[in-house]
């Protein structure tokens, strides 16, 4: 069973409740059948900014970083900082609520945890995270 994921918020979810995410991070364990612990940070553009210059040296601000630390027990505890900006500048170019494009960050930030990835660029669309994610979201909205 999946340990209950803890969140944390930073700041104003963009009008996504706070149940929302913890619903959204817990589907996620579950259908993955995995036990963590996870941390979700809400920041804005500046923080992310710097987040992402210190840890993987890009300048701008990124819509999602995942932190990810295996426990001695093989159990994961994670922090995932999601940009409201990005999340926002996202939906607009993609045609969707900010609500949506919110959970689908907090899904993939999570999935990242657990050790999923995909490659970059418009490729990352047709991998196998990406499609995880999109069933995940779709049983959400």
């Amino acid at each position: 069973m999946a340990a209950a994921p803890e969140v944390r918020v930073n700041g104003a979810l963009g009008g996504l409740p706070v149940g929302a995410v913890d619903a959204a991070v817990r589907g996620v364990l579950r259908g993955e059948r995995r036990r963590a612990t996870v941390h979700v940070t809400f920041v804005g553009k500046h923080t992310m900014r710097a987040l992402n210059a210190r840890y993987l040296g890009h300048r701008g601000a990124t819509d999602v970083l995942s932190f990810p630390l295996l426990q001695p027990d093989g159990a994961v505890t994670g922090d995932v900082y999601i940009c409201r900006y990005a999340a926002a500048r996202n939906a607009r170019e993609h045609g969707v609520p900010v609500r949506h494009e919110l959970l689908r960050l907090v899904i993939h930030g999570t999935l990242h945890v657990l050790g999923w990835d995909h490659p970059d660029g418009a490729s990352r669309l047709q991998s196998a995270m990406w499609r995880r994610q999109e069933q995940y979201l779709a049983a959400l909205t």
